[in-house]
């Protein structure tokens, strides 16, 4: 029997219609994360260090960073790391660490030394960038989707249970219907012009900049696990799903501005030894001005529906016997709901833009 994505608790009378057809029978199971009926808010932070290249990174960044997130002092429920090389050629590696409350997050921060730290870095003696994005999503801002019930990713390390198969899922519009905000809100963001993805006309490191929030700033974290695959579901993977998956990370890298996205990285968890990207696993973090624009990018753009139709076929190739783990974890932010914050990184890092200031 199929359940809500939408946990009774956070449920009310609509005011604005659901997406979800008529008597729609999803293609296949999924699943979302429940979390404490008592938890009203998580929070998501990209701490990370930037680096002209990958051979520049020494692991001083790492050691700097793991003191703080393995504080006695309120530390994340859970942390780990991942890498990206940007398309300006710049070595990235984030800790991305969550905290079940905006009290819990600001409380390590404060008593770890880390803000004290962060506030005294000084860009003219950096020896490469450093940044800070963190969200703070209300649970009714939230949504998860897996393809499994068994294996946590992301915020789901917090997570009280699983909920059964859901009903919402398989269909346009079925992300906004898991958002319980969804259901009285039409959560929009104000769009993104031109000016807002403008470069600057020389290429110069940057001093300290933060960035204000947007409105309904909505931000995907989309991930991959293919550890456990069979040798021929890897096989099938690599060879059909990772390149258009790759193809269409890069294009909203590289064109987001034509589709709203303001930032996308596509990481790969990395070891937190040897920072090695040998984990098999990778994501998606992508920061769209609006809803509706991930929505559209999502059911008209040929990157993704190379995506969404590739999934399909490769889940009736394996007839449904997917190993495979994918999710992902949706947040429509209020502008007082998100910290942008970069220091001697390079224009065009993350939400750092010369319209966005």
């Amino acid at each position: 029997m199929l359940t809500s994505a939408l946990p009774d608790h956070l449920q009310c009378t609509r005011t604005r219609p659901a997406r979800l057809p008529a008597d729609f029978q999803p293609p296949y199971p999924s699943y979302s994360v429940r979390f404490p009926e008592h938890a009203t808010q998580l929070v998501m932070a990209v701490i990370g260090a930037q680096y002209r290249t990958a051979s520049d990174a020494d692991g001083a960044a790492q050691s700097t960073l793991s003191i703080f997130l393995t504080s006695p002092s309120n530390p994340p429920s859970f942390f780990e790391w991942a890498s990206v090389t940007d398309n300006k050629g710049f070595y990235n590696i984030s800790a991305l660490a969550y905290w079940p409350s905006k009290v819990a997050y600001e409380t390590w921060a404060e008593q770890s030394g880390f803000w004290e730290w962060w506030q005294g870095l000084e860009p003219e003696v950096c020896q490469h960038g450093w940044f800070l994005e963190v969200f703070f999503p209300t649970m009714g801002r939230l949504e998860t989707i897996f393809n499994t019930n068994d294996f946590p990713e992301g915020c789901a390390h917090m997570r009280e249970g699983m909920s059964g198969e859901i009903q919402e899922h398989g269909y346009w519009g079925s992300m906004r219907d898991r958002l319980p905000a969804s259901q009285t809100d039409s959560l929009a963001g104000t769009l993104a012009t031109a000016e807002d993805f403008q470069g600057p006309q020389t290429f110069e490191i940057g001093n300290r900049i933060r960035i204000l929030g947007k409105k309904n700033l909505t931000v995907i974290r989309s991930g991959q696990n293919w550890l456990d695959t069979t040798p021929e579901e890897r096989e099938l993977y690599l060879d059909t799903m990772h390149p258009v998956l790759i193809k269409g990370m890069d294009f909203l890298r590289d064109h987001g501005d034509e589709v709203g996205c303001y930032s996308c990285r596509f990481m790969e968890i990395v070891d937190p030894i040897t920072a090695k990207a040998d984990k098999d696993r990778t994501f998606g973090l992508a920061y769209f001005d609006d809803l509706g624009s991930l929505e559209r990018w999502c059911r008209e753009h040929p990157t993704h529906l190379a995506i969404f139709g590739g999934f399909h076929q490769y889940a009736r190739k394996l007839k449904n016997n997917v190993t495979l783990c994918v999710f992902h974890e949706v947040m429509v932010l209020e502008p007082e709901q998100q910290l942008f914050e970069y220091v001697a990184c390079h224009p065009g890092t993350g939400m750092w833009k010369t319209g966005s200031g």
